[in-house]
């Protein structure tokens, strides 16, 4: 006898009308961009420009303001690297409830400051989630706090199904929906809404490659722990997928596909230049699969597409590493080094050759200990930039032109 799903149509539009009194709905932006590569019409749902700089407040305040006076007394714990962090936060704030909330080392130095900023005591423990969860777990058991997960419950997957009801009312005619992919909350909620109004919509889940638990665990037919990860996008970086949500995506979602650290890195780049969106690596794994799939989109899915931008929280220094990363994958970022004859000028030839082909010299180096070098020749180390894979090819042929022996480092 079939069982009856953990969340249903009926939840979420209960949840919406929690969160009507806190929550707009996001914006919908059509990408010329995207839609120009693909050969679809795609849009943007930019979760980015949440309250608290993603869709978790969805969550986390669907499920707080759900608590009974008695348990608000008792105070809220969680355990986060961020983006559930500062929605449990903002969420503890609006309804008078205190929180604390367990933060790995390492987390970056934003998402600390905005959870305190929005009063919740935030201790910071151990490397890795599963360290903090542990550590809000005794917390939980020692204060009675009541513990807020960060997808694995049915009210939290309810409330990040708001989010599913909104782009069904802002692109009527959607055809296939692509939704950043972690532990799962997102995908299962924007599933359950979208599959019970528009059983047509595709609806599709997109994991980094070196943190994707989802096509093992349903390959398996149960959650799959990783054995390890390794990626910059921690907003999704979940080494196993929620009880909750795994029983509605095995049975609503058409599949999950992965991106590379490079693919992500491209696609944050391209959504502060492009879309004049910030968007922290997770929150573009949706974007990065598009990019990659380029004109083969139209052959994968029907159009109209909407990608779902999750979440904008992202440190500086990270953003500054991710734009250097996605320069270089854009090839516009060209790192050589060059052998030329030791002799007075031939610097300045090279330096004048650059300056003709309009490549910018960002970062120049002259050796002459550098192994396999000859006695008469020089290596140069440069940085250059450039404006795509075709103008680093251009410069590559006119310095060997010239009769230079040219390294691509």
């Amino acid at each position: 006898m079939p069982t009856s799903p953990a969340v249903t149509l009926d939840d979420v539009l209960a949840a919406r009308e929690v969160l009507a009194e806190v929550l707009t709905p996001t914006p919908v932006e059509r990408s010329r961009s995207l839609s120009e590569r693909t050969g679809l019409e795609v849009h943007l749902k930019c979760e980015n420009l949440q309250r608290a700089g993603s869709f978790k407040m969805r969550g986390a305040y669907t499920r707080m303001a759900r608590l009974t006076e008695e348990e608000r007394g008792r105070g809220v714990v969680a355990a986060s690297a961020g983006n559930h962090a500062q929605g449990v936060g903002l969420a503890a704030r609006l309804l008078g409830i205190a929180a604390t909330v367990y933060m790995p080392f390492g987390a970056a130095m934003p998402k600390l400051a905005a959870t305190r900023g929005y009063g919740a005591t935030v201790v910071q423990v151990g490397t890795t989630i599963d360290d903090c969860i542990e550590e809000a777990r005794r917390h939980e058991q020692e204060t009675g706090a009541v513990f807020i997960p960060p997808f694995d419950h049915p009210d939290i997957v309810a409330g990040q199904g708001t989010c599913g009801l909104e782009i069904l009312e802002q692109v009527p005619d959607v055809r296939t929906i692509l939704v950043c992919t972690g532990g799962g909350g997102l995908l299962a909620g924007i599933a359950t809404a979208v599959k019970a109004l528009r059983p047509e919509v595709t609806v599709v889940g997109v994991q980094a490659e070196e943190a994707a638990a989802w096509p093992p665990s349903l390959t398996a037919g149960h959650p799959v722990a990783l054995g390890r990860m390794s990626t910059m996008a921690d907003g999704i970086a979940v080494g196993r997928p929620g009880d909750v949500p795994f029983g509605l995506v095995a049975e609503l979602v058409d599949g999950v596909e992965t991106v590379s650290e490079d693919s992500i890195a491209r696609a944050v780049l391209f959504l502060a230049e492009r879309a004049k969106l910030v968007v922290e690596p997770a929150g573009a794994a949706a974007t990065a699969h598009l990019m990659d799939l380029g004109e083969d989109a139209a052959r994968r899915y029907e159009g109209p597409v909407v990608a779902v931008v999750s979440g904008g929280n992202i440190d500086p220094l990270l953003l500054l590493r991710i734009i250097r990363t996605g320069l270089t994958v854009a090839g516009r970022y060209l790192q050589l080094r060059v052998r030329v004859p030791d002799r007075p000028g031939e610097l300045a030839a090279v330096l004048a050759l650059l300056a003709e082909l309009r490549c910018n010299v960002l970062e120049v180096q002259h050796h002459r200990r550098v192994v396999g070098l000859k006695v008469h020749e020089v290596a140069i180390s440069m940085t250059l930039e450039t404006t795509g894979h075709d103008h680093s090819a251009e410069v590559v042929r006119a310095l060997q032109d010239r009769s230079y022996t040219v390294e691509q480092v």
